[in-house]
């Protein structure tokens, strides 16, 4: 029983993050349902799913700061570590503001866009 307990307690520690690196709506919920269905059952699919679908929601970039990131001609920048989801991008990438949203800034580092949180710095969406 304890062991059940501590596997849930850690299952749902982990949830948000899960939602989060997916980086979308779709896939937040999807996440959240996945997690949900281990830990709940059918109940717990329904309920994942919609805390997956509103943490997605909340770390997608709107439409028009995706357009602008997309649309600038800023020159790549090379960097050893990977760029991934979730995680900051490293110092020395200089990251530029998005005019008119202040919640993001963005990169173009090696040969790719990516979308950051302003206040945390973490990558939250990458543009291929």
């Amino acid at each position: 029983m304890k062991i059940r307990m501590l596997a849930t307690v850690a299952i749902l520690a982990l949830a948000p993050a899960t939602a989060f690196a997916q980086g979308s709506t779709v896939g937040g919920a999807v996440g959240g349902a996945a997690v949900g269905a281990v830990v709940g059952g059918p109940v717990g699919a329904v309920v994942g799913g919609a805390i997956g679908g509103t943490m997605g929601a909340a770390a997608e970039p709107p439409r028009e700061v995706i357009t602008y990131v997309e649309r600038d001609t800023a020159p790549s920048v090379t960097v050893q570590e990977r760029i991934v989801v979730g995680e900051a991008v490293p110092s020395t990438v200089q990251l530029r503001p998005v005019p008119q949203n202040d919640q993001f800034r963005y990169a173009y580092v090696n040969n790719t866009r990516v979308i950051v949180d302003a206040k945390s710095g973490k990558v939250v969406k990458i543009i291929n």
